[in-house]
């Protein structure tokens, strides 16, 4: 049998992520990219355009994801951890998908093996006051009083800012306090464990 054979199989003939039924093909996961059935999953045109260029990501699209996030199968637990992880850098939903997900120890060693191979590069890392290295979807408490311009009042010390995103300059984090997003400066940050 096949590899997208066994995959139909499995399957039932449907994209593992999104059960579209057309136009679909096997997916080699990084960074294996083996040819077997137990390491690739099979997605349609969609997801798997959308997942070898995240750029593309259409954040709508992957809310298919609080379904098959639960499949039993380790690889495709592997494809949703994956793109939540990229989702959870700008949209909060995908952040509590992956908060409920639980993978076994190793398939999740497989997923993060996939991302940091992807996202290593040379950029300065984005600390708290303690120097504490700030990750996307952290929590962390203002360590003082800060007067928000043009929004009329000020973030009280102690505050706790949910489920940052990191921004391109490291010395900053956004977040929302009292409703609204705003720029922040790490410096004045502290994780909360």
């Amino acid at each position: 049998m096949s590899i997208e054979q066994a995959l139909l199989q499995r399957s039932g003939a449907k994209c593992e992520l999104c059960a579209s039924e057309e136009n679909l093909s096997v997916y080699s996961l990084p960074p294996e990219n083996e040819e077997n059935a137990e390491k690739s999953v099979l997605l349609c045109t969609t997801c798997n355009s959308q997942i070898t260029n995240p750029d593309t990501m259409e954040a709508n699209h992957w809310r298919c994801l609080n379904d098959s996030m639960w499949n039993p199968e380790p690889a495709v637990q592997v494809t949703a951890w994956r793109v939540l992880k990229k989702l959870s850098e700008t949209e909060s939903w995908a952040q509590d998908l992956l908060d409920m997900l639980y993978l076994e120890p190793d398939v999740l060693s497989w997923a993060e093996s996939g991302i940091t191979e992807n996202s290593e590069d040379d950029s300065e890392p984005t600390l708290d006051n303690n120097g504490t290295r700030l990750e996307a979807g952290d929590t962390v408490t203002l360590i003082k009083d800060l007067d928000v311009k043009g929004a009329g009042f000020t973030a009280k010390r102690g505050t706790v800012v949910k489920n940052i995103a990191l921004t391109d300059n490291p010395k900053h984090i956004e977040g929302r306090v009292n409703g609204v997003r705003l720029v922040l400066v790490a410096d004045f940050m502290k994780k909360v464990s």
